[in-house]
């Protein structure tokens, strides 16, 4: 899949390195085709990094994808350059009045704070619901996800007994779901978190459909019934050394964190990571993009959200 991109984006020399096709604004101009329109509000306090993460996983299919990336006004991230924030990112002011194919809203920092509390809550919230009637179909992904449970459906996160950290086997629900297509039955991903909901939570509501469950690690992939909603706690998109760094992150800061479950060979950090969720996590996300986004979303982007 082309990404498109803004020219001279931190995210391009790294993808281009590993044989991604990244598309200049130059060159996608000069393409006669409707490009899917996908907006990313990244919360994450590593701004490349996330932003190289989720480039690279919507990067496997013949479409063009053309990215707008979002920043909150109502909160600062004080770990950025503010001219990267400037030259790469949108206010939501800027993005109101268009309509988008797909979204995705990332994590955040924030699982220690009640809703109520963070800066940038009010909004979040107008985000969510305006996407109701412009966007096609939206991925909430780990404190993302948790938000939207809450805000859509009064579903509260609840505090786990210490740090989920870790590579989990995940079972999946739905095996004819066109979102696990090539799936085996078990797979693996990533989980870094210390809040939850769980299956009751999900089974309580009508609306939502429980797609892919851990035994160790709970619920990992909800939607709604009519696919609008996907709803992602575990981290698809983390790099070979994402959970590593957070692990020494804590060290640092003196947290004592447990090591990371099922990541380093003999449990021993001083060892490189082994992948193993990184067919998946492509599949996760080519499928969503593909079955979810791109064969149901108008050909008219005007006319996403019904209006």
């Amino acid at each position: 899949m082309p990404i498109k991109i803004l020219d001279s984006m931190p995210a391009q020399a790294t993808l281009e390195s590993e044989n991604i096709f990244v598309m200049t604004e130059y060159k996608a101009m000069h393409q006669d085709i409707r490009a899917l329109k996908v907006l990313i509000l990244n919360l994450m306090p590593t701004k490349i990094e996330t932003e190289t993460q989720i480039l690279r996983k919507l990067s496997n299919s013949p479409l063009q994808v053309d990215v707008d990336f979002l920043q909150t006004v109502s909160y600062v991230p004080q770990h950025i350059d503010h001219s990267h924030l400037e030259a790469f990112y949108k206010s939501f002011e800027e993005v109101k009045d268009r309509k988008y194919d797909g979204m995705i809203i990332t994590g955040a920092p924030l699982e220690n704070m009640e809703y109520e509390e963070v800066d940038y809550w009010e909004e979040l919230c107008e985000i969510m619901e305006w996407s109701k009637k412009h966007v096609h179909c939206c991925y909430f992904l780990c404190w993302g996800a948790y938000a939207a449970f809450y805000y859509f459906y009064g579903i509260k996160k609840r505090p786990l007994e210490k740090k989920l950290s870790g590579i989990y086997p995940h079972e999946v629900m739905k095996k004819n779901s066109p979102l696990f297509r090539g799936f085996d039955d078990i797979f693996y991903a990533p989980h870094s978190r210390g809040i939850e909901v769980t299956k009751e939570d999900i089974e309580g509501i009508p609306e939502l459909e429980l797609m892919a469950y851990s035994k160790e690690a709970g619920v990992a992939v909800v939607k709604t019934m009519d696919s609008r909603r996907f709803f992602v706690t575990c981290h698809f998109e983390y790099d070979a050394n994402t959970l590593k760094n957070e692990y020494l992150r804590d060290l640092k800061k003196g947290i004592n964190p447990d090591i990371p479950e099922n990541y380093f060979p003999q449990n021993d950090p001083s060892k490189l990571p082994i992948v193993n969720w990184r067919s998946a996590a492509q599949l996760f996300y080519t499928n969503w993009l593909n079955y979810y986004v791109y064969q149901s979303t108008p050909y008219e982007i005007n006319s996403v959200g019904g209006e």
